[in-house]
């Protein structure tokens, strides 16, 4: 397994060795659709291997192009659901990973926090690539939609470089126990996040 993680990891390092920001912009596209990548590891690697010249792509630029990144996968949610309908994606979703589940779940989402939703589930896990289904569906307006998106995950984006940069010192100086802890925070914050917005309102919900 480590040999596996290490062989992810070299791959990921060349491609944006050689495909720059672009890499960033095309995985956070696939992680803000329907695809389980987490951006918990593709900003903060990035970033990290940008702050000790291992690649050469700015902070900025991972940014940037996570956050459009991110506005593009949502945007691609947003215009399956609004041109296909609530009706054909509970029946035909699934083939595209959108699952009646989803559905009903995104929906009670958007009940619940209304517009603010979309820029709030910009920031937590296991929200930020359903929000587009409910958005579509009810035909937000796009404008609005697309502006929440990309301001909620420019932060997000922004926060995940500072974590990246942070660790990736602590590694640089082996100061491994401070590593760990980055992580267990990160890990315990999120959790918590996912909890208390997304898990516990679904809960109840369903």
């Amino acid at each position: 397994m480590r040999h596996l993680f290490q062989i992810v990891l070299d791959w990921y390092q060349h491609a944006l060795q050689t495909g720059g920001f672009w890499v960033v912009g095309l995985l956070m596209t696939m992680e803000s659709s329907v695809l389980p990548l987490p951006s918990e590891s593709i900003i903060p690697l990035a970033a990290s291997w940008s702050h000790t010249g291992k690649i050469e792509v700015s902070l900025p630029a991972i940014v940037i192009a996570g956050a459009l990144g991110s506005w593009l996968g949502a945007t691609l949610v947003y215009w399956v659901s609004r041109l296909a309908g609530r009706p054909l994606l509970m029946k035909y979703g699934r083939f595209i990973l959108i699952t009646p589940d989803k559905i009903r779940k995104a929906e009670n989402w958007s009940a619940h926090y209304g517009a603010a939703g979309v820029f709030i589930a910009r920031l937590l896990p296991g929200a930020r690539q359903l929000v587009g289904i409910p958005a579509g569906i009810a035909k937000f307006d796009y404008l609005k939609f697309s502006i929440f998106t990309f301001i909620g995950a420019g932060i997000w984006c922004s926060v995940l470089c500072w974590i990246g940069v942070t660790i990736g010192a602590d590694v640089s100086k082996g100061e491994m126990h401070k590593v760990m802890l980055w992580v267990g925070g990160v890990a315990l914050i999120l959790g918590g996040l996912y909890y208390f917005f997304v898990h516990r309102h679904f809960d109840k919900e369903s």
